[in-house]
């Protein structure tokens, strides 16, 4: 069961660029990512999706049910979290939870508790008190405390010490075992590799691929290290090299074709030494961006 379905989602502002075709699924039990750098479309695709602003043309279905049609509906099964939190700041941080836990009929109210400990958050303190970090935290709180089916997380980690983002994750992967879907937006790629399944790259507003995270990394596209004798540095026309860098004298490049090639063709060089392995998501990412 798909979870989430896209179908040319379209978002076309009069001053600007949105975002124009976006057409994939998320399955349910799936943590699916999103990136892209900022400004590149993450956010106004999530805003369209939780119908905070309305498509121009397209259509998308959040448990099979209309993103436009349904958005209520919708609102009371998905935990949403913003990249950017904004409360009453006169509030406290339980009062602010339980109200929220209201629009949901949600009565557990000890999860709050238990939620706010593991976070190290303290509830007493009035929003306007709370540093950027520990207003994430009530965001975080905010979004879990209904136990929703589906999480949509748009920047999750921003404010968190590397500490929190451990237990933020955690947290994650509790939820999924007991069977949320959770859709993982986000421009730190080391995130996205750690957490998802699958991920979607969008670039100016439109999607440029959706795939295995493992696919993605292995399909294809390798990070090689040459290091030449005599201290010379490594120089190439072959088809397929890319991003080729020198630091000292050793030199690095990702290769995207047949490996049979690039070996016949080092083969004629002086090499003192060599290394052949997968990129990382960010290699890939960057690959895909130039």
């Amino acid at each position: 069961m798909n979870v989430i379905e896209m179908k040319q989602l379209t978002k076309m502002y009069k001053k600007g660029r949105g975002i124009e075709n976006i057409s994939f699924s998320i399955k349910e039990g799936e943590i699916f990512g999103f990136i892209g750098p900022n400004g590149a479309g993450k956010s106004t695709t999530i805003r369209t999706l939780l119908n905070y602003i309305h498509p121009t043309s397209g259509s998308a279905t959040v448990f099979g049910k209309d993103i436009v049609k349904n958005s209520k509906e919708i609102r009371q099964r998905v935990g949403y979290l913003p990249s950017e939190v904004h409360y009453y700041d006169d509030m406290k941080a339980l009062d602010l939870l339980l109200y929220s836990a209201k629009f949901h009929q949600y009565k557990q109210i000890n999860r709050i508790n238990e939620l706010a400990e593991k976070l190290q958050l303290d509830l007493t303190k009035k929003i306007e008190d709370l540093s950027f970090g520990n207003r994430k935290k009530v965001g975080i709180v905010q979004t879990l405390l209904h136990e929703p089916k589906l999480l949509i997380l748009d920047e999750p980690t921003g404010g968190l010490d590397p500490l929190m983002q451990n237990i933020f994750f955690d947290l994650l992967n509790e939820e999924r075992e007991k069977g949320a879907t959770i859709f993982f937006s986000s421009h730190i790629l080391s995130e996205v590799q750690k957490m998802c399944d699958r991920v979607a790259i969008i670039k100016d507003g439109q999607l440029v691929k959706v795939e295995r995270i493992e696919t993605l990394t292995k399909n294809n596209l390798k990070k090689v290290n040459v290091k030449l004798e005599d201290g010379k540095l490594f120089h190439s026309t072959l088809e397929g090299i890319i991003n080729l860098e020198h630091n000292g004298d050793n030199s690095s490049f990702l290769y995207s074709g047949r490996m049979k090639d690039l070996l016949q063709h080092i083969h004629t060089m002086d090499i003192s030494d060599i290394s052949i392995e997968e990129p990382s998501l960010e290699e890939v990412f960057m690959h895909f961006y130039e």
